[in-house]
């Protein structure tokens, strides 16, 4: 090193990519603006081999269409593709993606994946279709006195040493009744062990009236970000507080929990929302499902 420091440009391009490698991918797209060594070593299969979960090539052999393995010419398309197309898996009751900016597993369980109490029962509840939908079907409530919906996902197929938050996806068209002032209990953890409570409330329009846009993001290296692939953030906005948000998709979530899940986690992660208690009829909501997600811990949500 001399006094003007260390010449990057000197450094084998193998080398950068195993520094890249250890940077994570957005970090990787900004220093890719450095020089053309860096474009090159950032576009390398080797850096994003790193990225993309271990067991990634199973879990698309799940899907309908397990062509996506060779449809793109470098593993840097297949990410982001995983990151912005979510693809169905175990015959279309699941959906998996990327985040974009970790690349931590993220899953939807479709309402054909959960147990709804009644769920079977046409004068409860109704199958159907709805745009937007990621899946072929959600269920729509009739109408029921005792609401209990739960879900579970295997600690195995999230990404370790993560903390992940679980997500109600619903909508609530005008004829919703029954939610405005009765809260629902909702929680998250290991399947068979007690896991922290807390009551929501599922008026959408009183959680539209706290809704917020999002900024427009910075300038500068995160436009050359965009050129990169690092582009637009996910579908979702982050939930806090006891009311749901709106989200980009025009569906809203509410926040069920969050959960640790620690490296080499065994069992099942249970996801429950329930209104058992104040025996007032509901109905009218739409239930797509049940989101599983890394937590964004700077929110603070």
């Amino acid at each position: 090193m001399g006094s003007r420091g260390l010449d990057l440009s000197a450094l084998p391009e193998d080398c950068i990519e195993n520094v890249l490698s250890l940077s994570g991918p957005r970090d990787t797209c900004r220093l890719s603006v450095i020089s053309s060594l860096f474009r090159s070593a950032a576009e390398s299969d080797a850096v994003w081999q790193k990225y993309l979960p271990p067991d990634y090539r199973s879990i698309i052999a799940r899907s309908a269409d397990p062509s996506i393995l060779t449809r793109f010419s470098s593993l840097k398309d297949l990410y982001f593709s995983l990151c912005d197309n979510p693809i169905l898996i175990d015959d279309a009751k699941l959906s998996f993606w990327l985040d974009k900016s970790t690349g931590k597993k993220c899953y939807m369980l479709s309402a054909r994946n959960l147990v709804i109490v009644w769920g079977d029962t046409p004068r409860y509840w109704k199958w159907t279709s709805e745009p937007e939908c990621r899946f072929g079907e959600v269920a729509e409530l009739i109408q029921v006195c005792w609401l209990e919906i739960r879900g579970k996902i295997s600690a195995s197929l999230l990404s370790p040493a993560t903390f992940y938050s679980a997500y109600l996806v619903f909508k609530s068209p005008t004829e919703t009744y029954g939610f405005d002032y009765s809260p629902l209990d909702v929680s998250m953890g290991l399947a068979g062990a007690e896991s922290p409570r807390r009551s929501v409330y599922l008026d959408s329009g009183r959680g539209r009236r706290r809704g917020y846009q999002t900024g427009r993001r910075r300038i500068g290296l995160v436009s050359r970000m965009f050129m990169s692939g690092m582009h637009a953030p996910g579908p979702v906005v982050e939930s806090d507080g006891p009311y749901p948000r709106e989200r980009k998709d025009g569906w809203f979530e509410i926040e069920l929990g969050e959960f640790f899940n620690n490296e080499g986690e065994e069992g099942e992660i249970e996801m429950s929302v329930y209104e058992i208690k104040g025996g007032n009829w509901k109905g009218g909501l739409i239930v797509q499902g049940i989101e599983i997600r890394p937590k964004d811990k700077k929110g603070g949500s």
